[in-house]
């Protein structure tokens, strides 16, 4: 069987990540060849935003220390993993779509040989309308979020860019091209 490959969805707090994914999610249910993991986060489950496996900041660091993620780092002050059954999904044949910090793609291009990375991105007004809109962050943090927007694009020839500026619908039209083909 074919390696399959990994998706990875970075961008800045408020583009729409996690709406993209949960409507890819949704229009590919049918092909099981697609996975998208729940993360675990050291957020409490009914924070808001993305659905994610809660994990006490012990239980993750013990995870994270026998090897039980492909994939985490620390953010925003939260700790975030992708669990390691992923690998045996990749090596199986399937795609897998993970959002992910934009601090992991060094080690991720250095672990998956079949690789993509999707940049969804917006400008910094609707992102800050968008995370102040989600309530679960102080001015601090939102403050903080958009700082974090700056932080460079990821380049190189397996790079998507999905501008989520307009409608949902054409965003989502975007990214799942991108997930399925790799183009605009």
């Amino acid at each position: 069987m074919a390696e399959g490959r990994l998706i990875l969805v970075v961008g800045p707090s408020g583009a729409g990540k996690d709406s993209l994914i949960s409507a890819a999610a949704d229009k590919l249910s049918a092909d099981a060849s697609y996975h998208f993991p729940k993360r675990e986060i050291t957020r409490p489950s009914d924070a808001g935003g993305e659905d994610h496996i809660e994990v006490s900041v012990e239980d993750f660091h013990a995870t994270r220390n026998a090897d039980g993620y492909a994939l985490s780092w620390d953010a925003h002050g939260l700790c975030y993993g992708v669990p390691a059954v992923i690998d045996q999904q990749i090596q199986n044949g399937a795609t897998v779509v993970v959002n992910v910090s934009r601090t992991v793609l060094d080690t991720a291009r250095g672990k998956y040989s079949n690789l993509r990375i999707i940049f969804v991105t917006a400008p910094l007004d609707i992102l800050a309308h968008r995370i102040a809109a989600r309530g679960r962050e102080s001015a601090a943090d939102v403050a903080g979020r958009l700082a974090r927007a700056g932080i460079a694009q990821p380049n190189g020839d397996n790079v998507v860019i999905v501008t989520n500026d307009g409608s949902l619908e054409e965003a989502i039209r975007a990214f799942l091209l991108a997930v399925e083909n790799g183009t605009m």
